[in-house]
């Protein structure tokens, strides 16, 4: 009712502006009323949008665009072959014939005269938003006390609680127009899957654009008011929380053993069941549509929910009040269990030694030498038998040192380690949304990575195996010791240390992986650059494919050999462990080898330089090239452009 009568409101009062008093209120009295007429012309976007000539055409210029777009070297007939395209795309967008002006005429009788203008009909206008915002903002008071916890700021709240699909309207259901328009307007033939033709793509152009953006040097406010990045955020949290109680309350269970529960609660079936505990599905904001209303789809959006609940509870109060509200909502109406999942445990290591157990160093040589590696690192820790345990692997066996292997340690470094990257790449990286955070992510904990950080500690050198001459010598190995050592540190001291150490040696790496692009993994690579020979008459892509050639060994040990083929052409062949390994591998080879043979392959293909030139001290211009020739050119280039008219060499 209150949106029938503002817009009543809007078009009398705008029309009534030009009308005089006097006259209105002698019309009214002789008998006959003026009609109020508003003049209004249909959106074109609703005009042509169901002109088949215009889809026509519309089809082919974003066929031909995208086809420019993975194109090595465009040339000059091609670029101005798309731009007479998009002109006559426009061209069809500004025919008076794509357009229909609508006229609505109202009669002023039983309308009264009351003297309200424009100005305060603009205030009216206001309204429904207020009231919509402060509702939803009083009913939220009922979600903080369920869950027992203020949000010192709410817009986090807002944000989790805000599915992508949400967009504030105050008119029609937009549902309806478009309904109507598909059911009543022109009839558009359909060809093939529609899951195949009507899904949005995004193009490799922008994801490359977002990857290539620097995070802030502070913690910055995203504009994106959804939660999908909170639900990147919260996914790492949770996982987190699961772990670290697991963990504590299962002091004797292997890694295999702790993932497997790890699993059971952080399956979206779960999560949803946990976001109904605490009444979140009464409160998150969604847009009106057939999507939701199926119970699977709803599910999934309620356990992405509750994750994006979970990371603006960490990032408003921290992990002890994301730590409490998920136990409240794993536990609802079960106050033992509840006791029993809370209660605050130790490691095994430090029940045995309260104090610590520093004064066992004088009596063994692995524990003196890790004081070396301590005064390294610039850590001590209280209890030195746990960094002991984070060096010990499972072939040396049960002792009564360490108590065992590091493998439990691992699993819980692995958790650690997720929750600060996330934490890092959600506070200085506003602008990407949660798959180029994951991207991002995966560059920073993966092996290799943690493998480089393992070699710049020295770690290997200080691990124990059964035999006293195996040293880790693959990626795994190393990135196993960094994940059990972080473990141990977050036991012995706490969150902050490891940060710290994250701080130190890992995130400092992050702007050289955006600036070598390593978040883009070598079959991608191989991939966007072999997309790139795609011919202009279309056709299927020819892409990589990749066969195994070999296998050789046991199971346990078995080596694959993968060879990649382009147009029938052998490009390279690799091995490896596994045949995703084996695949990459071969990828990489293709992309070294490739360099020089084809002018859209090979590593630096996507790489950017960028060079200054200087004469007597003085900077004359930069610019960027993908070599640093081609780069030195441009600057040489954009200097004489920028000299003419002072150096009359320049000419």
């Amino acid at each position: 009712m209150l949106y029938f009568t503002k817009s009543k409101l809007i078009s009398a009062c705008l029309t009534f502006v030009g009308v005089a008093w006097s006259s209105w209120t002698a019309a009214a009295t002789r008998g006959y009323y003026p009609e109020i007429v508003h003049f209004g012309i249909r959106p074109p976007q609703l005009s042509y949008a169901g002109n088949p000539e215009y889809q026509k055409a519309w089809r082919y210029y974003v066929k031909y665009r995208h086809l420019i777009a993975n194109m090595a070297k465009p040339t000059l007939k091609e670029r101005q072959k798309l731009a007479a395209k998009e002109a006559k795309l426009q061209e069809m967008r500004t025919q008076s014939k794509m357009k229909r002006d609508v006229t609505v005429a109202i009669s002023s009788e039983g309308f009264h005269t009351t003297g309200l203008m424009c100005d305060l009909v603009q205030h009216a206008m206001l309204i429904p938003v207020l009231v919509r915002h402060l509702r939803f903002h009083k009913s939220l008071d009922s979600l903080e006390k369920n869950v027992g916890y203020v949000f010192k700021q709410r817009a986090l709240l807002q944000t989790a609680l805000t599915h992508p699909s949400y967009r504030e309207n105050f008119g029609t259901n937009p549902d309806h127009a478009r309904n109507s328009l598909t059911n009543c307007g022109i009839r558009q033939p359909q060809y093939g899957d529609r899951r195949i033709h009507y899904t949005r793509k995004k193009g490799i152009v922008t994801l490359i654009n977002i990857m290539s953006r620097f995070g802030k040097h502070s913690e910055t406010e995203s504009a994106i008011k959804h939660n999908e990045r909170l639900e990147f955020l919260g996914d790492a949290v949770v996982e987190f929380l699961s772990s670290i109680h697991l963990f504590k309350m299962f002091p004797g269970l292997a890694e295999g053993g702790l993932a497997t529960y790890r699993a059971a609660i952080v399956q979206n079936q779960h999560l949803a069941q946990l976001a109904k505990n605490i009444g979140l599905e009464a409160y998150m904001l969604y847009a009106h549509g057939s999507d939701l209303c199926r119970d699977v789809v709803m599910r999934h959006a309620m356990a992405n929910c509750i994750e994006a609940f979970m990371g603006a509870l960490f990032l408003d109060g921290g992990v002890e009040v994301a730590d409490r509200v998920f136990s409240l909502a794993l536990w609802y109406n079960e106050p033992e269990l509840l006791e029993v999942w809370s209660k605050e445990r130790g490691h095994p290591l430090q029940e045995q030694e309260p104090l610590g157990d520093r004064k066992y160093i004088k009596d063994f040589e692995f524990l003196q030498r890790l004081t070396e590696f301590e005064e390294s690192i610039g850590v001590q820790f209280k209890h030195i038998r746990l960094l002991a345990r984070s060096f010990t692997d499972r072939s040396v066996g049960f002792t009564h040192l360490t108590l065992g292997s590091n493998q439990r340690l691992e699993f819980l470094g692995d958790t650690v380690l997720q929750l600060l990257v996330s934490d890092r790449l959600y506070r200085h990286f506003p602008d990407h949304h949660e798959g180029h955070l994951s991207l991002l992510r995966s560059s920073l904990v993966n092996n290799r990575t943690q493998a480089m950080v393992c070699d710049d500690l020295n770690m290997s050198t200080y691990a124990i195996y059964n035999n006293p001459k195996a040293k880790p010598t693959t990626k795994k190995h190393k990135a196993d010791l960094l994940e059990a050592f972080l473990g141990a540190l977050y036991i012995d001291k706490n969150l902050e240390y490891c940060q710290a150490f994250c701080n130190a040696c890992l995130f400092p790496r992050l702007q050289e992986f955006i600036m070598n692009q390593d978040w883009n993994d070598p079959k991608s690579k191989l991939q966007q650059c072999c997309l790139t020979l795609r011919s202009m008459e279309g056709g299927e892509p020819d892409i990589p494919l990749y066969k195994v050639i070999e296998c050789l060994g046991p199971t346990n040990t078995r080596v694959y050999t993968v060879a990649v083929y382009f147009r029938g052409a052998r490009l390279a062949a690799a091995r490896g462990h596994s045949i995703q390994e084996a695949e990459m591998n071969a990828a990489e080879e293709a992309l070294n080898a490739a360099h020089g043979v084809y002018s859209c392959l090979g590593p630096t293909n996507t790489r950017v330089y960028t060079v200054a030139v200087y004469f007597r001290g003085a900077r004359l211009a930069a610019a960027r090239g993908h070599s640093i020739q081609e780069a030195e050119m441009n600057a040489a280039e954009e200097a004489l452009n920028a000299a003419h008219g002072e150096f009359t060499t320049s000419s």
